[in-house]
């Protein structure tokens, strides 16, 4: 048997070989919901350890979006006038979740802080519309029970 390494050289491998599966891989797959986020910059040089940042701080708020997959994600850099002190950085995240849209911006003296806040924000957004739809799905499953029971008598 042979196979090929990036490398494009030949290696040969024995006949008795095992695959070993790569669980913590597939798990990472499975939890990018944000899998396409585009950044925009204005006034500030692209910079791929602030976009790594970003992503990571987003993958907290997965846990809301569950299994849709309508979902878009923009990020916006933007360094405001030059100033000598004070919030300079702006940063504003857009998701939109099967049409509805979650939104937060806000301004402070660097990136990473911008988007701590933002995060928090957008959590708390998230969080409120996710709680929301789950009490109301459960009311309505309340409420048929209720109807159900009052068939029965």
């Amino acid at each position: 048997m042979w196979s090929f390494n990036s490398s494009g050289q030949n290696h040969q491998i024995g006949a008795k070989f095992s695959i070993v599966e790569d669980s913590s891989y597939k798990s990472k797959l499975k939890q990018m919901a944000f899998k396409n986020i585009t950044y925009k910059h204005t006034n500030s040089g692209t910079n791929s350890s602030i976009h790594q940042f970003v992503s990571q701080k987003l993958a907290v708020l997965e846990k809301y979006v569950g299994n849709e997959t309508d979902i878009r994600v923009e990020v916006e850099f933007e360094k405001e006038a030059p100033q000598k002190s004070g919030p300079i950085c702006r940063v504003e995240v857009n998701i939109w979740v099967a049409g509805t849209l979650y939104r937060a911006e806000t301004t402070q003296e660097t990136f990473e802080a911008a988007v701590d806040v933002v995060k928090g924000d957008l959590d708390q957004e998230m969080r409120k519309a996710h709680t929301k739809r789950n009490s109301l799905l459960r009311r309505g499953g309340r409420m048929m029970k209720e109807m159900m029971k009052f068939g029965d008598n």
